[in-house]
């Protein structure tokens, strides 16, 4: 692991009206690690992942990227960057098939202009049709959804429907990966392939990964390094080890020190 971090938000603060939610948290993340976002509910984690990609602004801080500081850039241009995101409640194109869902998530490297793009004629049609089968062989099969690829998303279970939201984010090629409660509202079946998969994006893709995920024995077993947020204020911050012996995050967490 590189001694470089690949991102760092720096003294991140971020207010609604009366409500704190970030009070400010620093954050260093390395290339290749698996770093994890946890706290109780209204910790923040969210917040930081949304100031991270861009959809909030701080009040203050800054947020750098491979030394670029890109706190005043949009959520589109952080994209550009090869940022992707996932988030807690999937937010798919119901009515679009499986591979149109995923597709969407390839816009910005497709090169086409206006009219080709309006007709759907000439390099047009080339540029689309490389791009959906590099996406079926690097996204859809890594991802085992060639079964329902044809699928309106909305017909599909809940848990097929994360892995959706997953590929959407794998077709922008990311070098950071933000996923926000990947297993959120799975089954025991559904978190084990979940998990799989997500093993295999970090060691076969070489993708640096911040998630966040309630089920905390999951974190202590995939994560590198775990940051433990609590009302907006980082309290710890450590391998799985450290932090399930800290006296702080075990007081968080009303002192559920075996679930930690």
């Amino acid at each position: 692991m590189s001694d470089q971090p690949i991102l760092r938000a720096e003294e991140i603060s971020l207010s609604f009206g009366g409500i704190q939610a970030l009070d400010a948290v620093g954050l260093d993340v390395f290339p290749g690690e698996i770093l994890a976002i946890i706290g109780p509910n209204g910790a923040g984690k969210t917040s930081l992942l949304n100031c991270i990609n861009g959809l909030y602004r701080p009040n203050s801080g800054r947020i750098f990227y491979h030394n670029q500081n890109i706190t005043g850039l949009k959520a589109y241009q952080r994209a550009r960057l090869r940022i992707g995101r996932t988030f807690q409640h999937v937010e798919l194109f119901a009515g679009m098939t499986v591979l149109d869902n995923i597709k969407s998530g390839r816009v910005m490297d497709i090169k086409t202009n206006f009219l080709g793009a309006f007709f759907h004629v000439g390099k047009s049609v080339k540029e689309e049709m490389r791009h959906r089968r590099d996406l079926e062989e690097s996204v859809i099969d890594f991802l085992d959804l060639n079964h329902v690829r044809e699928q309106p998303v909305a017909t599909l279970p809940h848990g097929i429907q994360k892995r959706v939201d997953l590929g959407r984010a794998l077709a922008m090629k990311p070098e950071l990966l933000l996923l926000d409660e990947p297993m959120a509202g799975m089954n025991i079946e559904e978190k084990e392939d979940m998990a799989s998969f997500f093993l295999d994006i970090h060691r076969d893709l070489g993708t640096t990964i911040v998630w966040i995920e309630h089920d905390l024995s999951t974190v202590m077993n995939l994560s590198d390094r775990i940051c433990v947020l609590n009302f907006g204020v980082r309290i710890a911050l450590g391998t799985p080890d450290e932090i399930r012996k800290d006296p702080g995050v075990i007081e968080a967490y009303l002192g559920q020190e075996e679930g930690v």
